[in-house]
């Protein structure tokens, strides 16, 4: 039966080789999920020797002994069930507004993919219930808030698990329901936990994953709006592209700051706007001209390296203890280790938001020259057309320069500030759930500095009534088709949010480069 997305085509999960961009489409409810054949095979093996443990007599944490400080308990095997069940509705300690359902679908969607790796000791039938949660648009009602970062995201995983087992809420066909009747609507019946499977569900950096890779597409779509907002300003200002030079960039041979130089002169290549460059004081540009491949390079360098560190995680064992049946000739084991931890993205999400500061920083001095008169090349104080009479964008830069200063807290790292936890047994914690509620803030922040110095450089182009390369007529174009011209003080906050949600649509993506655009591929 088809489910929510109604695609044809399926993501079939094998625990290596999940990526980003299926992360993206299954989080916009695009695509339809599987498991593959071998996956359901290796998590079969793993069931079987977690089967034979739970009946040995030594103690295996998390299958019959308690978790966290009270590890030291043994529990009786009639007990065992009883409590995968408490673990799931005792770490449902979520608080504040939801998840957006994209970010839960993305954790749903790396967690069964996760478990398909073999190593959780699971019952094929739990990842292939969550894939029919994804397919039939059941989506869990989740907190934010709660999360530490280890033993990864409890709480918002525990969240996840209790629609599994038929408690809690969940949105279905546009509705929040109870998870029974969500379930029932759908012809689904709830999962009874057994042996390991709730502590399975538990353990993991998925929300926090989530996050981070909704945010990451995000950021690769809004670079190109940058550079090409940037290229903008650029002509505006009547400044050079002498800076950026292939032989200067090949000195200092970071690959974004190439990549950057790079795109920037092809699309100011030819350009039939005339440069004051080189004439009376004007020798040299301003940094936030000159420098725009050295800042926005390394913006670049920064998304390649979140990219990278992402996409390991997609695939990893994040879960404990994990189950290693002894398939490929070595000695099985369950092993108790911390592979939980979010260490890794918390540094990488926390570096995301410093990296923005950068990106918006030097947006907002681009759309401070454009307006002052003193800097701005001949245009009219603040881009009024009747200066005195009307302030122009005056208070749209004013507005820049808040989220700016906002964005510098925002980039104020929380992977630094570990809070024990679990009675002192989880001492060192990652925060990095807190580091990517942070990324989202930033991300949207961003963009609305950028959408403020794109209105800035088309009216600055509008006035003086210049053109400028195909490519660049082609973003003016895009976004007057937006965002329309305008002679008179107006409303800026609405063609602000309207130009916001223009570069939130990648309304400028064609426009990149192929290497740009192919590099993090």
């Amino acid at each position: 039966m088809r489910g929510f997305g109604y695609a044809e085509e399926m993501i079939v999960l094998d625990g290596k080789s999940l990526g980003i961009e299926d992360v993206v489409a299954v989080a916009n409810g695009a695509e339809r999920v599987g498991i593959s054949a071998k996956a359901m095979e290796r998590m079969a093996a793993s069931r079987l020797y977690v089967e034979a443990a739970m009946g040995g007599t030594q103690p295996v944490y998390a299958l019959n002994t308690g978790v966290g400080l009270l590890a030291n308990i043994r529990l009786d095997e009639s007990e065992i069930e009883q409590m995968q069940l408490n673990l799931v509705r005792s770490h449902c300690c979520g608080v504040g507004e939801p998840l957006p359902a994209d970010v839960v679908r993305g954790m749903m969607l790396i967690r069964a993919n996760v478990l398909a790796k073999g190593l959780s000791g699971i019952r094929p039938m739990v990842a292939e219930r969550i894939c029919d949660l994804l397919n039939f648009g059941i989506t869990p009602v989740i907190p934010s808030r709660g999360s530490v970062g280890a033993s990864g995201d409890l709480a918002p995983l525990a969240h996840m698990a209790l629609t599994l087992i038929g408690e809690g809420f969940a949105e279905f066909e546009g509705q929040v329901l109870p998870a029974p009747e969500c379930l029932r609507r759908a012809g689904l019946e709830p999962v009874v936990l057994a042996g390991k499977e709730g502590i399975s569900l538990l353990n993991g950096t998925q929300a926090m994953l989530a996050i981070g890779c909704l945010c990451l597409h995000e950021l690769e779509q809004l670079f190109t709006s940058a550079q090409t907002t940037a290229a903008l300003s650029i002509e505006a200002l009547r400044g050079t592209d002498a800076a950026f030079d292939p032989r200067l960039h090949a000195a200092r041979p970071h690959l974004g700051q190439g990549l950057s130089a790079h795109h920037l002169t092809q699309l100011l290549h030819g350009s039939p706007i005339p440069r004051t460059h080189g004439e009376g004081n004007r020798i040299q540009d301003a940094y936030c001209l000159r420098c725009i491949p050295q800042v926005h390079g390394a913006v670049w360098d920064t998304l390649a390296h979140a990219r990278h560190i992402f996409e390991i995680e997609l695939n990893s064992a994040t879960d404990n203890p994990l189950v290693f049946d002894g398939h490929d000739g070595s000695d099985g084991a369950i092993l108790s280790g911390g592979n939980f931890h979010g260490a890794p993205l918390a540094l990488a999400l926390d570096f995301l938001a410093i990296a923005l500061c950068q990106l918006a920083g030097i947006s907002e001095r681009r759309t401070e020259r454009l307006l002052n008169p003193s800097l701005n090349e001949g245009l009219p104080a603040f881009l009024a057309s009747k200066p005195g009479l009307e302030s122009g964008l005056m208070m749209a830069q004013v507005t820049a320069a808040a989220l700016v200063a906002e964005l510098r807290v925002l980039a104020s790292p929380a992977s630094t500030g570990s809070i024990p936890t679990s009675g002192n047994q989880e001492d060192f914690v990652s925060m990095g759930m807190t580091s990517a509620l942070k990324l989202e803030q930033a991300v949207a922040l961003s963009r609305m500095v950028i959408a403020i110095e794109l209105l800035a450089a088309t009216r600055a182009l509008d006035l003086r009534g210049d053109r400028s390369t195909p490519a660049l007529e082609e973003a003016r174009t895009r976004f007057r088709a937006r965002i329309p011209a305008w002679q008179e003080d107006c409303v800026l906050s609405i063609w602000m949010e309207e130009a916001s949600s223009f570069l939130k649509d990648a309304a400028f993506e064609a426009l990149a480069v192929e290497d740009i655009a192919e590099v993090v591929r």
